[in-house]
C-alpha cells in the first residue's frame, strides 16, 4: 500500500457528561440527552465507515474507523463535537491523511481529555515510510 490517496482513522471515545469521579447522584438523564444528540449527528454524517454509539456496562462509548481515498473533514469535526457535547469525555483517534500537507508521512493522534482535543504525531507509527511501509524504489533516495 502506498500513502497515495489514504485517509485512515481509528478511534474511541468514552462519552462522559462530566469529569466527576462519582456522578451517581446526577442520574443519567443528561447522558441520555447527549446520547440522543450524538446519535442524531451520526445519522447526519452517514459515514460508510464504522461510526458506532453504544452503551456498555452502563457507560456510553463511540467507536469510529474508516479507510477512504480522500480526507473526510466531517469525521475529524465529529470527534471534537462529542467533546463539546460531553465535556467529561476522553479518548483517542489515530489518523493517517496523505492530503495533510507537511504531515502526509505521519500518523497523527487526536487525544481527548475532559472534552478538549489536542493533536500530535504518533511516534510509534511514524513516519509511515519506512516504519509502516517500504519506500518505493524512486523514494529511497529521498530518505
Amino acid at each position: 500500500m502506498s500513502c497515495d490517496g489514504v485517509f485512515e482513522y481509528h478511534g474511541w471515545i468514552s462519552v462522559q457528561e462530566r469529569a466527576d469521579a462519582d456522578d451517581s447522584d446526577h442520574g443519567d438523564a443528561g447522558l441520555r440527552r447527549i446520547a440522543g444528540a450524538v446519535a442524531a449527528r451520526i445519522e447526519e454524517i452517514g459515514s460508510p465507515g464504522l461510526l458506532d454509539l453504544r452503551w456498555m456496562n452502563g457507560e456510553l462509548f463511540v467507536h469510529l474507523g474508516g479507510f477512504r481515498n480522500h480526507r473526510d473533514p466531517e469525521v475529524l469535526e465529529f470527534f471534537g463535537e462529542v467533546g463539546q457535547l460531553a465535556p467529561g469525555s476522553y479518548g483517542v483517534m489515530h489518523v493517517r491523511d496523505d492530503e495533510d500537507r507537511g504531515r502526509e508521512n505521519e500518523v497523527r493522534v487526536l487525544r481527548m481529555v475532559r472534552g478538549r482535543v489536542t493533536e500530535d504525531v504518533e511516534a510509534a507509527l511514524s513516519p509511515c515510510i519506512p516504519v509502516l511501509e517500504d519506500p518505493e524504489d524512486g523514494d529511497r533516495d529521498a530518505l
